[in-house]
């Protein structure tokens, strides 16, 4: 398992394609049964961090995951107003919000879309723009997002903390390996990355504290069971994210499908 590398030794790239990170931010990690929880869609970080001001349209499924139950949540979809999602939830225990959207379009300069794959560790990306002699044409994908909130609601037990470590089965799924509010003092969580179903090997993923989000706490890249851990310190609220991306063939208007996926947690402040 290869565990984190420290952000400050990355070189991080100033381009369009960083605002492509995207996760859910719920008002509160922690609801009370049958209270409303407003939950905003965000992407970007540091300067560039916004509301995702898109058609709600373009999100095709949005589901609630807790014990053993799948609760579909589009209608809680709000448009226009404070929070892109208005919902509540009927049962105490640890709840999943999980997302996905529909294809957008994206088209880079050669030079941007060379320093988004370096940035995103897509090195077979990079490999196959050199094997077919495009390193110097304009990067043109189609990509996707989705995206998973763990929310805690009323009193947690061991047996309806469980939805924490199972996949939903996104396309990208990050998936803990422990309950991140369950951890010990060490404080170290780790997950998995999952593609199509299989175990990752050689993505990157990131850790970011969404109060200090200029740039990531910690970078890692999966071994080849598709893992990595991250030493969280347990406060404040965090976005792990990875994107992947792999050539397309037979469609002349792009040359890559891209997906990226988050998953956020928080901890209450401690008094």
């Amino acid at each position: 398992m290869r565990i984190l590398i420290a952000a400050s030794g990355l070189l991080l790239f100033t381009s369009p394609a960083f605002a492509h990170d995207f996760w859910l931010q719920p008002e509160s990690f922690k609801a009370a049964v049958d209270r409303p929880l407003a939950v905003t869609f965000q992407v970007g970080h540091g300067k560039d961090r916004q509301r995702w001001r898109v058609d709600l349209s373009r999100v095709v499924a949005l589901a609630g995951y807790s014990d053993g139950v799948r609760k579909d949540r589009k209608a809680d979809l709000r448009s226009g107003g404070a929070a892109d999602l208005v919902t509540s939830f009927a049962t105490p225990g640890l709840h999943v919000l999980a997302m996905r959207s529909s294809y957008a379009f994206s088209e880079l300069p050669a030079r941007r879309f060379t320093e988004f794959a370096e940035e995103e560790g897509l090195v077979r990306v990079l490999e196959w723009r050199r094997r077919s002699g495009k390193s110097d044409t304009a990067g043109r994908e189609r990509y996707s997002r989705r995206a998973k909130a763990l929310i805690k609601v009323g009193t947690l037990t061991p047996a309806n903390q469980a939805i924490a470590t199972r996949p939903v089965g996104l396309k990208l799924e990050i998936v803990p390996d422990r309950n991140p509010y369950a951890l010990d003092k060490t404080g170290v969580l780790p997950v998995h990355v999952l593609y199509n179903g299989r175990r990752l090997a050689n993505a990157t993923v990131k850790l970011t504290s969404l109060e200090f989000d200029a740039r990531p706490h910690a970078t890692a890249v999966t071994d080849a069971n598709g893992r990595v851990s991250f030493r969280i310190p347990q406060r404040g609220s965090w976005l792990v994210n990875v994107v992947w991306s792999v050539p397309v063939r037979g469609d002349p208007k792009v040359d890559f499908d891209t997906t990226f996926s988050s998953l956020t947690f928080g901890y209450e402040r401690k008094r």
